[in-house]
């Protein structure tokens, strides 16, 4: 997989954008990751939407970027949220505690 085809802009709304990310989302791919995701809020996203039903691999370089788009948002006045977490999503945020801030 390369590294542009490890996220995807699904779709637009006005002031929001549901990014499906799949594969891996480990040291080499968080970074990439990152910076759609900042690019998005510079344009002034106010919504981001992560689908995660084709995520096989979550490390902690994914959930900080994860955790800094939340907190980016929070502070723009957004929303951020996860949707259709696959199986191995759901168990390492669970693991860090995260499933009821993020999903």
């Amino acid at each position: 997989m390369k590294i542009e085809d490890s996220i995807i802009m699904n779709d637009e709304t006005p002031d929001g954008v549901l990014f499906t990310i799949k594969g891996r989302i480990d040291s080499v791919y968080a970074l990439p990751i990152q910076e759609k995701l900042e690019e998005a809020i510079k344009n002034g996203v106010t919504k981001i939407i992560l689908n995660m039903s084709q995520v096989e691999f979550l490390s902690s370089a994914g959930i900080r970027v994860i955790l800094k788009t939340h907190r980016d948002l929070k502070k723009a006045g957004g929303t951020f949220g996860i949707e259709k977490p696959s199986s191995n999503v759901k168990n390492v945020l669970g693991m860090a505690a995260l499933n009821e801030l993020l999903i």
